[in-house]
């Protein structure tokens, strides 16, 4: 997870760190915590970039560019 936000057009600037706060064998779950320092309030920051979905898809897209 590192690698994928540090890295990151988007977010990359922002990210700080990434944290695995529990994981089970049994169904393959992991939970994490992602630190990002976000500027001061700019119009539509948090909205756009901090959104849960578009965090997700440069999780995703990463996954899809390994394939």
């Amino acid at each position: 997870l590192t690698e994928v936000y540090s890295s990151s057009p988007a977010l990359g600037r922002y990210f700080r760190s990434a944290q695995v706060i529990s994981f089970s064998n049994e169904s393959s779950t992991v939970i994490y915590q992602l630190v990002f320092s976000v500027p001061p309030s700019t119009e539509g920051f948090m909205e756009n970039l901090m959104n849960p979905n578009f965090i997700r898809n440069i999780l995703r897209q990463s996954i899809y560019d390994e394939d």
